[in-house]
């Protein structure tokens, strides 16, 4: 298998994860101190600047948007993989939400997302 199908395939999990709302099999695709940044992070959690690292806060993240925002969906338009990142760009989908064009930066390194950083156009 080519590197970058299997980056591919690690990114296409994530999505599958994420709109499946399993939380385990999302944080199990990350490495123990992985950072993820957000604006969204940024604004509900200010003092984190957008930014948190480590297992234990991701789940606490995922936990509380899964909570909050129970139509969360996002919808694939775009997954490149090259090197060691996998760029995609989604919709994110919210009941009573206008859509949200996102762009989300998934660094890899042996099999595991060490960074991801999140953009919204």
């Amino acid at each position: 298998m080519a590197a970058n199908e299997n980056l591919e395939q690690i990114a296409q999990r994530w999505l599958d994860a994420f709109n499946q709302r399993n939380l385990e099999q999302l944080l199990s695709l990350y490495h123990e101190n992985a950072e993820h940044y957000s604006p969204k992070l940024k604004l509900r959690l200010p003092a984190t600047n957008g930014l948190v690292t480590g297992k234990p806060a991701l789940r606490s993240w995922w936990q509380d948007a899964f909570d909050r925002l129970p139509t969360l969906h996002y919808k694939i338009n775009t997954l490149t993989a090259n090197g060691q990142r996998v760029f995609m760009e989604y919709t994110r989908q919210v009941s009573g939400e206008a859509d949200m064009l996102v762009a989300e930066v998934l660094e890899i390194r042996d099999g595991s997302i060490i960074a991801s950083r999140v953009y919204h156009g």
